[in-house]
């Protein structure tokens, strides 16, 4: 392992002299913003999403089982290794200066937020478990949907999509982001944990991405030592707020989810989905400002009401189906406003260094546009 992490910071290193390290000062481009930063080469699964201190100067990488910590020239300053479940997309809170993260440990039908005091992260190779540095929060509401027994047999089906279980097709979490409360451009902020979906066309019911929001002002007496052998169940009993957006059937849901302030917009980067009556857009967007409604949700099985965001009136629209996105959106790996419009956009790749296959990361500034089919465009 020791090897491993020295290779690839001495890759990661080597590329700070390409463009990662190129800055720019203009009015469409804040002095002081790179216009890539990359995240290094890992012998991990690929990117899930990142989150940036503009104020101190870092970002971090989720590479599913690693936390890799880098400044924003692209040199790594930390990593955290060790986790035998899938971290997905980062989000850094302001208000406590930490980074969170969804992460699913499905066998053991465990989902947590893990919280990541990144002042701590300060050398390679640090121990997820016992560095002092991540702590955790279970989400038992998530727990209960995942592991809901939809058909009544009384068995729970596993980690697979090809089954009536799951309650809204839950597959676990990916997409987190603060802001505000839905419905409101300010406020105390929220933590919204998106469900994952699984991607099966033979039911009706899994057409909405599930949203919950959370205070987390007093989540210090819930945060637990991350247990990978035996998990914990600290944790809020529900959510503060349980929202649904119609978009139709998405592969894993919400893969990033980001709120941007500067416009006060909402967007849900997804993998598209395989319904052949739905657009299967790549990302859909919700105004900050539009009104969850009590509704009937569609599709289900027994009939159910739910708090229901209207998709913003921006993108391509379906005549169909009414559902507005863009079909030809990036984001899926990493995303993260900026301010004044301007997005880091993470491209995955692939790369093999002395025989051994490695996963990169390249967050690009971009501007959102809105155009479609894609709505951001390179800063170049």
């Amino acid at each position: 392992m020791r090897t491993l992490l020295l290779s690839s910071v001495l890759g990661a290193a080597l590329a700070v002299a390409g463009p990662a390290a190129a800055f720019a000062d203009s009015p469409s481009h804040p002095a002081g913003l790179p216009k890539e930063v990359y995240g290094g080469a890992w012998q991990s699964p690929h990117v899930q999403g990142i989150a940036v201190d503009e104020r101190r100067g870092f970002m971090y990488f989720s590479f599913t089982d690693l936390l890799v910590k880098t400044d924003l020239s692209g040199r790594p300053v930390g990593s955290v290794v060790g986790f035998t479940g899938h971290l997905g997309d980062l989000d850094f809170n302001s208000e406590d200066g930490r980074v969170y993260g969804s992460l699913e440990y499905k066998e053991a039908r465990s989902f947590y937020i893990a919280i990541f005091d990144v002042d701590k992260i300060d050398r390679m190779g640090m121990n997820a478990e016992d560095s002092d540095v991540v702590s955790t929060v279970y989400l038992k509401e998530v727990v209960d949907d995942y592991s809901a027994d939809m058909n009544g047999d009384g068995v729970f089906d596993g980690n697979i999509g090809a089954t009536p279980d799951h309650r809204y097709g839950c597959s676990g979490i990916d997409g987190v982001a603060f802001g505000p409360a839905f419905g409101r451009r300010g406020g105390p902020q929220r933590l919204s944990v998106a469900y994952g979906i699984y991607s099966n066309t033979g039911r009706s019911d899994n057409d909405y991405q599930v949203v919950l929001q959370y205070d987390t002002k007093r989540w210090k007496s819930y945060e637990k030592p991350l247990t990978q052998q035996a998990p914990h169940t600290s944790g809020p009993s529900r959510a503060n707020g349980k929202y649904f957006v119609y978009t139709g059937n998405t592969t894993y849901g919400v893969q990033n989810l980001e709120y941007d302030p500067y416009d006060g917009t909402w967007l849900m980067a997804a993998y598209k989905g395989a319904k052949s009556g739905f657009p299967n857009y790549a990302l859909f967007a919700v105004d900050a400002t539009a009104k969850p409604r009590l509704q009937p949700l569609k599709g289900q099985a027994t009939p159910e009401k739910g708090k229901v965001i209207p998709l913003s009136a921006r993108g391509e629209r379906d005549s169909a189906t009414g559902v507005r996105g863009w079909s030809d959106s990036s984001g899926q790996y990493g995303l993260v406003a900026v301010g004044k419009g301007l997005y880091y956009v993470v491209e995955s790749g692939k790369i093999t260094e002395g025989g051994v296959a490695k996963q990169t990361a390249r967050a690009r500034l971009h501007r959102f546009t809105g155009a479609t089919p894609n709505p951001f465009t390179r800063i170049s």
